[in-house]
């Protein structure tokens, strides 16, 4: 049975439903306008529009109230949306009862029967649907997650990971259409919840089952996803493959949440069809059209910390094109891999520069001067209409 099942749904009744946005030809799974409001007048989701590739690993990434827990429970069954609809393989399950969706959820909290041993755990769909070639199909499940030789253990005598790895096959056993992930590994330390990204990411990958997994961890949505939609306050900002949002955000949100960002005022001088001049605190600066992502004439102009380097007034750093004079080392912080500086410019600034620590140059102490210097490939331009602090990670969060 699935675990969905065991749950009952809470919230309001829905409007009327949509028209149906049935497509037999789409074979993933399809949000169109989907929209969650409370009574107290809170949109949690906003006419949400999603499509879900069969057989991908997708996460919806965001802060704590962004909506994307609440958009995984409309999809698994477990709130009724406001208006709009879900479809997966072309059929409409926007009304459908949770146990009668081929969708399954793996939560945080595992949910596993203490009393049962693992072999059992696993089985325990099955047997509740009769189903046929019930050993077989958990001998190869448990393969699949590697606990073989833990079958006849009880939960508790099993590790964080290990319990995590039964929630899984225990899910996955009843061939989902779609597994539900809702921040499965938040309750696991920190080391064991990396090694469990690989493991969940391999599983996905032997399955080939659609995978949607809600996080709030930027790392860990960037390492398992192909595709990544980073929502905030019930939207979704931008979406695309790990390396596209990093690389290329769109706004100073994406561009904040994942990772860190140095956002500089800038008034656009010039454009062509393939660079962007912009004016940088009198320095001018290049930024490639298709990273330029404002329509007007002032925006941020954005570098990552750790594409940034970092030099003796002078020096020649290699990185033509944009090279930064004045800048006074404000605070230095040695994190083994890389030491990271805080380094205050000639407009009142501090810009932050992640220096790998390869031993080829040597660090630098607060008050000494310094150059910066990166390439212009690096930098992105956003628009200066949006605050540049949107997304950022502040302590506690």
């Amino acid at each position: 049975m699935s675990q969905l099942a065991e749950d009952a749904p809470s919230s309001e009744p829905a409007e009327a439903p949509t028209a149906a946005a049935s497509d037999p030809s789409y074979d993933g799974l399809r949000l169109q306008r989907l929209t969650k409001s409370f009574g107290s007048g809170f949109t949690a989701v906003d006419a949400l529009d999603l499509d879900v590739p069969r057989g991908s690993f997708f996460a919806l990434l965001g802060p704590s109230g962004c909506g994307k827990t609440t958009t995984l429970r409309m999809v698994a069954g477990l709130e009724t949306p406001t208006s709009g609809s879900i479809t997966l393989s072309g059929q409409d399950i926007t009304f459908a009862k949770p146990y009668r969706r081929p969708v399954n959820t793996v939560f945080q909290s595992y949910a596993l029967f203490p009393h049962l041993d693992i072999y059992e755990n696993v089985a325990f769909g099955l047997r509740r649907r009769r189903a046929k070639e019930v050993k077989a199909k958990v001998e190869a499940m448990l393969d699949l997650v590697e606990l073989t030789s833990q079958a006849r253990k009880k939960p508790a005598q099993l590790s964080g990971g290990q319990q995590q790895r039964v929630a899984l096959a225990r899910a996955l056993i009843n061939e989902p259409e779609v597994l539900l992930l809702d921040e499965p590994l938040g309750a696991l330390d920190l080391k064991l919840r990396r090694a469990m990204q690989i493991e969940i990411k391999r599983i996905q990958t032997e399955v080939r089952q659609t995978f949607i997994h809600v996080t709030h961890d930027q790392e860990e949505a960037m390492t398992m996803a192909d595709t990544v939609a980073v929502m905030n306050a019930g939207v979704i900002e931008q979406m695309g493959a790990p390396a596209e949002l990093y690389e290329n955000p769109r706004s100073t949100f994406v561009a904040n949440f994942l990772g860190q960002s140095n956002l500089i005022s800038g008034t656009v001088v010039s454009r062509s069809s393939d660079v962007t001049t912009v004016d940088m605190h009198g320095i001018q600066v290049s930024v490639p059209s298709g990273r330029t992502h404002v329509d007007g004439d002032r925006g941020w102009v954005g570098i990552r910390p750790e594409k940034v380097l970092i030099g003796e007034e002078g020096a020649e750093l290699d990185a033509p094109g944009n090279t930064i004079p004045g800048g006074v080392i404000s605070d230095v912080s040695f994190v083994g891999v890389s030491t990271q500086y805080l380094v205050r410019m000639p407009w009142g600034q501090e810009l932050q520069v992640f220096s790998q620590n390869t031993g080829r140059t040597r660090m630098f102490r607060t008050g000494e001067r310094v150059e910066l210097s990166w390439r212009p490939e690096y930098a992105f331009l956003l628009d200066q209409a949006q605050d540049a602090s949107a997304g950022a990670q502040r302590d506690g969060q």
